[in-house]
């Protein structure tokens, strides 16, 4: 937090230039999309800016179904992509009812793969990869893949659950979409810049999707700042005739400059390594020490700086130690549970049965461990709930 580099860099342009309208150049917006551009993988060579992740996966959207001129959008369910009218129709949990039936059209619903809790009845992950792989083929069947304009994902689910795909899942998403003629967009707005260790989550499996969202990782949340990264072909799409969409702030000056400040700083300070050996070396084991001695652990998954400890009443049933989206004295269990954390000096994220673990990914390696030693003593609550 308040690194100086950040904060100069943002004093400084804001000495030079606060704001300019879109239609005009500015050489940090410039800069930005550069280095965006140049961490990406494949042919994903420009960049739409936006100021925040809603307003990003929204232009996705927009992009696909001028590119394409289809109108049908696939997206999963147990997935956030955002508040706005098109973003919370995407959205795949209860944060999307209370705008129903007013949303989007043109939306479709599908399962992705969730190992511990298949919707398939997988045994394991690569069983679960094939039968969720299969279940998108018949949801492209009955849609018509024809009248499929895009197909949208977290590449690792964040708030809800910390769902890393199964190997496999990815190529397989990406082999449909190239076999269909569907854009293949994914919501990196939790997932990127370091957060899995990687600079895109994308590159743990090597896939080129067609568009990528990003947001706050991009300058660590400084200020309002988001986009989504073409493909040369997408780009193309509107090289002789606009793209229908524009924001106010669209690369706004003192937002690209903390990007550019924050790129920088994570390349000089080894920052994506540093998430990476923490999830590898420190995380992993440590959560799986604990689910050890916790009989209210389901199940520890995650990567990098991104996990989530799955609390349970039965380990044998998973009976969740909350249901679906509990509410006052049904919610009450995982409410102790935070407040035992709280009450130890640490802050917890929780959403439904789950307990997050994704500290800043600047964390030292003595504060990961304080950290997770809290946690440790606060699921001993949990464990009362345990059932006989």
């Amino acid at each position: 937090h308040q690194h100086p580099k950040m904060i100069e860099a943002i004093k400084a342009q804001a000495d030079r230039l606060c704001t300019v309208a879109p239609i005009h150049a500015n050489d940090v917006r410039s800069e930005a999309a550069r280095l965006i551009s140049s961490l990406a993988p494949g042919d994903l060579d420009m960049v739409f800016f936006t100021n925040g992740g809603a307003e990003a996966t929204e232009n996705a959207i927009r992009m696909a179904r001028g590119h394409t001129g289809r109108h049908k959008v696939l997206a999963a369910y147990r997935s956030y992509h955002g508040a706005t009218a098109g973003a919370i129709t995407m959205t795949g949990d209860p944060r999307r009812w209370g705008s129903e039936p007013n949303t989007m059209a043109g939306v479709v619903r599908y399962w992705g793969p969730y190992t511990y809790r298949s919707a398939f009845h997988a045994a394991d992950d690569a069983q679960e990869c094939e039968r969720a792989l299969a279940h998108l083929d018949d949801v492209l069947m009955v849609e018509g893949a024809q009248h499929v304009a895009a197909i949208i994902l977290e590449t690792v689910v964040g708030t809800n659950g910390i769902l890393v795909p199964p190997d496999g899942y990815l190529e397989g998403v990406r082999d449909r979409c190239d076999r269909h003629g569907i854009v293949m967009i994914v919501d990196e707005v939790m997932a990127g810049f370091g957060r899995c260790g990687e600079w895109f989550a994308v590159d743990r499996w090597g896939i080129t999707p067609d568009l990528i969202c990003f947001a706050k990782g991009v300058n660590s949340g400084y200020l309002p700042l988001g986009g989504v990264i073409i493909s040369r072909a997408i780009a193309d799409s509107f090289a002789e005739r606009p793209f229908p969409g524009g924001l106010t702030y669209s690369g706004h000056p003192l937002a690209c400059a903390s990007a550019v400040a924050s790129i920088g700083i994570f390349q000089d300070e080894g920052i994506i390594e540093h998430a990476r050996h923490l999830g590898d070396d420190i995380i992993s084991g440590e959560l799986d020490k604990i689910a050890a001695r916790h009989p209210s652990v389901g199940e520890v998954r995650g990567l990098g700086v991104f996990w989530a400890i799955e609390l349970v009443r039965n380990q044998d049933t998973r009976e969740p130690l909350v249901p679906f989206n509990a509410t006052g004295a049904d919610a009450a269990p995982m409410g102790a549970v935070a407040a035992a954390c709280k009450a130890a000096g640490l802050w917890p994220f929780t959403h439904f049965n789950r307990l997050h673990v994704v500290p800043p990914i600047t964390i030292s390696d003595d504060d990961v461990m304080t950290g997770l030693a809290i946690i440790d003593e606060a699921l001993e609550v949990a464990d009362g709930y345990v059932d006989a």
